[in-house]
């Protein structure tokens, strides 16, 4: 590894910021590592506030996706909405929530857009998609302001605090990474009780209302704090491409060592390995989305009471986002992949588990499998979001993730509408079958997934040179 001889000067990154001396090291690759200043230097605090913010905005957004099926019985009252209208408004909101993340990417790292204009657009946009749930008895109007307008701003949010974490932790993303895509789950647990005992044709304007405010608020209180690092900004106190050094994260890149270079992603692309991860996350979340959509409903329609019903979602929510944390850190242990793999099994195994409870009737059997399918159903968004860099590289990280994640717009339409769609031709059993099967297949693709530009020794056998 070599070191560029670089003086004190301005970072590009932040104009008449104080004046920082850093180095830029390039490896036997050709990649470069800028060093030297730490997180304190660029933020003036710790880079953990870029772990907790994320998770706090994370946490308010959740209320979109993992509440709004305990929600649709009423709208549906409310609104003189069918069933059908109901899953129509989620899938549409989870295509534009996934599908903003590429363009949001793109604009960010050609820096037209901040990571802070980005979190304040998305609270604006999250507030009037509340409003439109709770004041347009329209479906197609409802449709636009929650399903395009809402998931639009909560894409932007999350998009947002997912590269930001990554960005700041490059040699030990994985555990943080899952800490905050976490708060995406169980940050809704208590609106799914609110929906579930405490949300009627009564007060459902003055409920959706104050959600609406309550997310806005919170995402613009987290965003005036957000800044980016450097490009190549890596802490000092960790050799990358040695897999050595002082740090915590040393241990974390033997098992995960850092891409070989920054992969633009035309390049990522050409690899073919950003393709395959867009096709296991289609299928994985197309059955996430699909659990979420109708647990409720299946409860029900096998005869468990209301409090079952609440509980299991209540219970998916929680150890979902518990298990995205979980799973974050064990993947620092494990590797990615190898996590990747076991999640994604988990997740179908579980699917044929809610049939076997359903049919035996077993309470206690549905809410272990809505554990286990909970569990499922949210780690394996961290581990996308982590092996992404790992491959590809941090710098164009927004738009390479933000073309993976897109697979979710995919499967928003047959893990929601289309899933509905299904349930009314072969009914509960013959759904949750073929998710199961699709979770299998998933796993057997996630299994072809390799680094770019290096072997398998490679990948796990230390390099020599130390940082000079």
């Amino acid at each position: 590894m070599t070191a560029e001889p670089v003086a004190a000067k301005d970072s590009p990154d932040e104009p008449g910021a104080q004046r920082r001396a850093y180095r830029e090291l390039t490896d036997a690759r050709g990649r470069v590592y800028r060093v030297g200043e730490t997180d304190r230097d660029i933020l003036g605090h710790s880079r953990a506030l870029m772990v907790y913010l994320p998770w706090v905005a994370m946490m308010a957004i959740s209320v979109f996706e993992y509440a709004y099926g305990s929600a649709e019985d009423t709208l549906s009252h409310a609104h003189g909405w069918t069933q059908s209208n109901t899953f129509w408004i989620l899938s549409v909101w989870v295509f534009f929530q996934a599908g903003i993340a590429f363009p949001a990417g793109w604009l960010r790292e050609r820096g037209t857009l901040t990571a802070r204009q980005a979190m304040y657009a998305g609270s604006v946009m999250c507030a009037a998609g509340f409003l439109a749930l709770s004041h347009l008895d329209d479906v197609l109007l409802a449709i636009l302001g929650f399903g395009v307008i809402g998931g639009l701003g909560s894409g932007l949010v999350y998009a947002t605090c997912i590269n930001m974490v990554g960005k700041w932790y490059p040699e030990r993303r994985g555990a943080r990474t899952g800490f905050v895509n976490g708060g995406f789950a169980y940050g809704s647990l208590p609106f799914i009780f609110i929906f579930n005992y405490a949300f009627d044709t009564a007060n459902y304007h003055r409920v959706l209302d104050l959600i609406g405010a309550y997310v806005m608020i919170v995402v613009l209180t987290a965003a005036f704090f957000f800044k980016d690092p450097p490009k190549n900004w890596w802490p000092a106190d960790v050799d990358p491409p040695a897999h050595g050094g002082a740090g915590k994260g040393a241990a974390s890149l033997s098992k995960n060592p850092p891409a070989v270079k920054q992969y633009t992603p035309k390049e990522a692309i050409r690899t073919g390995m950003l393709p395959l991860m867009w096709i296991a996350l289609v299928m994985t979340a197309g059955v996430s989305i699909f659990g979420i959509s109708f647990q409720v409903d299946f409860a029900k329609e096998v005869g468990f009471g209301p409090l079952v019903a609440a509980s299991s979602m209540g219970v998916m929510a929680v150890i979902n986002g518990v298990g995205r944390g979980v799973v974050g850190w064990l993947s620092d242990t494990w590797g990615r992949k190898r996590t990747l793999v076991f999640v994604i099994v988990v997740l179908g195994l579980a699917q044929f588990g809610v049939i076997w409870a359903g049919d035996i009737h077993s309470e206690a059997l549905f809410l272990f499998f809505a554990f286990l399918s909970g569990f499922g159903g949210g780690a394996f968004y961290p581990m996308f979001a982590a092996l992404t860099p790992d491959y590809f590289g941090e710098n164009y990280n927004a738009t390479n993730y933000g073309l993976v994640y897109s697979g979710k717009l995919v499967s928003g339409l047959f893990g929601g509408g289309l899933g509905s769609m299904v349930v009314a031709a072969w009914g509960y059993d013959g759904a949750y079958a073929l998710a199961g099967g699709i979770s299998m297949v998933a796993a057997a693709v996630a299994l072809l997934l390799r680094q770019p530009g290096r072997s398998g020794a490679d990948a796990s056998v230390p390099q020599p040179q130390p940082v000079g």
